[in-house]
């Protein structure tokens, strides 16, 4: 993940985003391309207000006045936290602060958003709300999890990754049929979760 926006650096090969190598050049365009949201919020809220960690990101790549002001309140709709703009993250619930973090991404306008572990730690509301708040999302979505159901929900595409290599790439519900790759790479579906015919 933290290739995908140059925080680490290939040693080898190169990170290609939308047809562009990653350089220390395009970084600052690169990191505008793409959005991570991390499995905890508390690495993205650091600001007193909600609306504040929101404007953080765009007021780094340069929006200010007015236009800053309309992409905070717009990431807001987006996860439903509007009326929680002044509110301190450190006052809100598990999934609210999941979402607030998905704004300070969303208000910097990635073309593509990755994601780690979103559902980690979630009730069965928050999870529910979440997704259906990615679901509207028309980024191209990069969902690191190790939830099998959350990804089976989420996605049409798996890339089963073991020890850096990839050892399974197809759609998700092929992919989670194969009760023989998910025993050899460590993953399992939850009792009596049944898997759509792919």
């Amino acid at each position: 993940m933290l290739h995908l926006n140059g925080v680490l650096t290939a040693t080898t090969g190169t990170v290609q985003i939308t047809g562009i190598a990653l350089t220390r050049k395009n970084i600052r365009d690169i990191r505008r391309r793409v959005g991570l949201v991390f499995q905890d919020p508390d690495d993205q809220l650091f600001m007193p207000t909600v609306a504040q960690d929101v404007a953080f990101g765009p007021a780094n790549f340069g929006v200010n006045g007015e236009a800053l002001t309309a992409r905070v309140q717009h990431a807001l709709e987006v996860v439903s936290l509007a009326e929680l703009a002044g509110r301190s993250p450190a006052h809100l619930s598990a999934g609210q602060r999941r979402r607030a973090a998905l704004a300070t991404v969303l208000a910097c306008e990635p073309q593509i958003l990755v994601l780690d572990e979103p559902s980690a730690n979630l009730d069965p509301v928050a999870r529910r709300e979440l997704a259906e708040t990615l679901a509207k999302l028309t980024a191209t979505m990069l969902i690191v999890t190790h939830d099998l159901p959350y990804a089976a929900q989420m996605c049409d595409r798996a890339v089963v990754i073991d020890h850096g290599l990839i050892v399974a790439d197809g759609a998700i519900n092929a992919v989670l049929s194969d009760a023989a790759l998910l025993t050899e790479h460590r993953l399992e579906l939850p009792w009596g979760f049944v898997v759509p015919a792919p």
